[in-house]
């Protein structure tokens, strides 16, 4: 074994240990909504964005009409142009029921996505002091709004995002699904997170996302230039809820809903391919993420197969990790935790291929091509 290969090693195990007592301590911080919270004492408004839902809406309308201890609550569900009917098995499902009201989404402005210009549409119709937002594969346990807005109000935040259990069934989704979670339980400081106006101290997930009325539309909602363009609107909503003096982030939605994103490996890579490019805010900062989740997670495992005892180590801080995030938000701990260098192996692909397809002019999702996204990523539109 190479001195050069050594000090890798050495270096790699030691960055999986690190990061592995900052989960735990994360762990400790996550705040975590009240499995029974009080009632809910102002309007709610619930917004709902759905293109070609029709295989999905159903379980998530059906519990947004079972949320509890919120009685002035109003679901605005809009219909972004689907062709599969999801706007007449919305009001199907709704029936008379006087809190749901079915929009239709107006033509995409030039320079928008569609989810931001549907969010941003919705929040427009809403009459709330509280906007929910929602996404149709999400289901969320009766009392889930009730908590999460009082987690909201009593936390002293504009923005809360309970995350939601991820659901995965097929090798693909238990491979890379856990790694949402992971992912930021294990790299950003919670606490400071939440205090500090950096846009790259965040995170959220549009999932199930929470804000204060007045500061969305004093931050310009989703209709602010570094959100209407944004793939991953949910953090840059954050950011600009930040850059408008507020404060947010991530807070445990584990009791509170569950997610399946993607059924099969077609849908996951689809998934990630159209939004990995734009994590990591170039290619040179994906490429130095890359690099770092490489010699942290897949060079002591490496070393470990060659008797190395320093990687084998390594590779057990970072399973006791992966295996603690797992046990928290009810994923599967075991076996899935062994295989976290697998894991890593897929993510590092799966963020090549999305670079690339961006260079190539090729994202698109639902239907829409991602031009607007990219764009507003080029050095030339900033």
């Amino acid at each position: 074994m190479s001195k050069l290969w050594r000090g890798l090693v050495r270096a790699g195990s030691l960055g999986a240990l690190g990061l592995t007592a900052h989960t735990a301590l994360n762990l400790r911080r996550l705040r975590v909504p009240e499995n029974d919270p009080a009632q809910v004492a102002e309007r709610v408004s619930v917004l709902l964005p759905v293109r070609d839902e029709a295989a999905r809406v159903t379980g998530c309308l059906e519990s947004l009409l079972e949320q509890i201890r919120v009685p002035d609550l109003e679901i605005l569900v809009m219909d972004d142009g689907s062709s599969d009917g999801t706007a007449d098995l919305v009001r199907s499902i709704a029936g008379a029921d006087p809190r749901v009201r079915v929009l239709t989404a107006p033509e995409l402005p030039a320079g928008w996505l569609g989810k931001p210009a549907a969010c941003q549409a919705l929040a427009e119709a809403a009459t709330g002091s509280v906007l929910v937002f929602v996404d149709a594969d999400v289901r969320l346990a009766p009392h889930a709004v009730a908590a999460a807005v009082q987690l909201l109000r009593c936390s002293g935040l504009q923005l809360v995002s309970p995350y939601p259990r991820q659901i995965a069934l097929t090798l693909p989704e238990r491979l890379v699904q856990p790694l949402l979670q992971w992912s930021w339980l294990t790299t950003l400081p919670l606490g400071l997170a939440e205090r500090s106006g950096r846009p790259s101290l965040g995170a959220a997930n549009g999932q199930f996302l929470v804000v204060d009325a007045q500061t969305y539309r004093r931050s310009g909602g989703h209709g602010a230039p570094q959100v209407r363009a944004a793939v991953l609107d949910d953090v840059a909503l954050l950011r600009s809820v930040k850059a408008a003096g507020g404060r947010g982030g991530v807070v445990d939605g584990t009791a509170l809903a569950t997610c399946r994103m993607y059924e099969d490996w077609e849908q996951l890579s689809e998934g990630y391919t159209k939004s990995l490019w734009s994590a990591f805010g170039s290619s040179a900062g994906a490429g130095a993420v890359i690099t770092g989740l490489g010699l942290v997670y897949l060079v002591p495992p490496l070393a470990a197969l060659g008797g190395s005892l320093t990687g084998l180590g390594g590779y057990l801080a970072a399973v006791a990790g992966r295996y603690a995030v797992a046990e928290r938000t009810g994923g599967r701990s075991l076996p899935d935790s062994l295989g976290h260098p697998a894991s890593i192996v897929i993510f590092g692909w799966l963020t090549a291929r999305s670079l690339a397809a961006r260079r190539r002019g090729e994202l698109v999702w639902r239907g829409r091509p991602l031009a607007a996204a990219t764009a507003a990523a080029s050095p030339k539109v900033r």
